[in-house]
């Protein structure tokens, strides 16, 4: 036993509780067994006589707050008599309720009506399940710990906006003109690492806008503004073409001087 490689690079990598083990290197004439040692928690066996170098052992992390040291073992195949402790790699410690990544939210539906953009959004699930077999969202384990946070942006623009809720809606003012483009990230504001979590794929607005939508305020205010020369010209001309023909008439009344 004591000639056997030991693992190396040991990484955890978890999403939304789903956690895998990897590390290196291949194994070649030799096996590896991974056990898992909770601080109060029985040790658990995982991936037991593995060629791989990687193993999921998220049904061993089920106590999400408990910290855990996961031991890979250099192990001899099974039947081989040598009552040696094999060697073994430690990995650095875990915890799963504030290292796991907080994945992609769905955004269940929006609406844009007048000056109100209206989002919801869906927890994503995690492994685990309740008594009934259904499985558990991130929100039931994080309860309110758990916030999200809205980026929105008018459509063809750079300028944004944010704002954070800690339930899975969103009402947010926008201008009714305007299509909005925006997507959701879930957070965990009392973590001192991995706060953030993945974002959601962008979604935008496609209702009609107004005719003066596509070309902005500044249009809008120019046409007014000839709109109102138009008519302002159609009011005086007549008034100033009725005065000329009046005193054009009046000049021709007038008798010759010296007559």
């Amino acid at each position: 036993y004591a000639a056997l490689p030991t693992a190396v690079n040991i990484t955890w990598s978890s999403i939304n509780f789903k956690t895998i083990l990897q590390w290196q290197p291949k194994p070649s004439g030799y096996f590896y067994t991974v056990e898992i040692h909770g601080q109060t928690s029985d040790i658990k066996k995982k991936c037991i006589l593995t060629t791989e170098t990687e193993c999921d052992v998220t049904d061993a992390l089920k106590d999400v707050k408990e910290t855990y040291v996961a031991h890979i073992l250099s192990v001899m195949a099974a039947g081989t008599d040598n009552f040696e402790e094999p060697p073994y790699a430690l990995s650095e410690k875990f915890t799963p309720y504030s290292q796991t990544v907080i994945g992609k939210p769905e955004i269940k539906n929006y609406t844009q009506e007048g000056s109100k953009l209206n989002v919801v959004i869906k927890d994503p699930l995690t492994p685990y399940t309740f008594p009934n077999g259904s499985f558990q969202s991130i929100g039931d384990i994080f309860q309110h710990d758990l916030e999200y946070k809205l980026y929105y942006w008018k459509d063809q623009s750079s300028g944004k906006k944010d704002t954070t809720t800690k339930s899975h809606t969103f009402e947010v003012s926008v201008e009714s003109t305007k299509n909005y483009c925006f997507y959701v990230q879930g957070f965990i504001p009392s973590r001192r690492e991995n706060r953030n979590g993945q974002t959601s794929v962008v979604h935008c607005t496609t209702g009609e806008r107004g005719v003066f939508d596509e070309y902005g305020a500044e249009v809008f205010i120019i046409i007014a503004v000839i709109a109102i020369a138009v008519i302002t010209l159609a009011i005086v001309l007549p008034v100033i073409l009725c005065k000329r023909k009046k005193a054009r008439a009046a000049r021709e009344k007038e008798p010759l001087n010296g007559v």
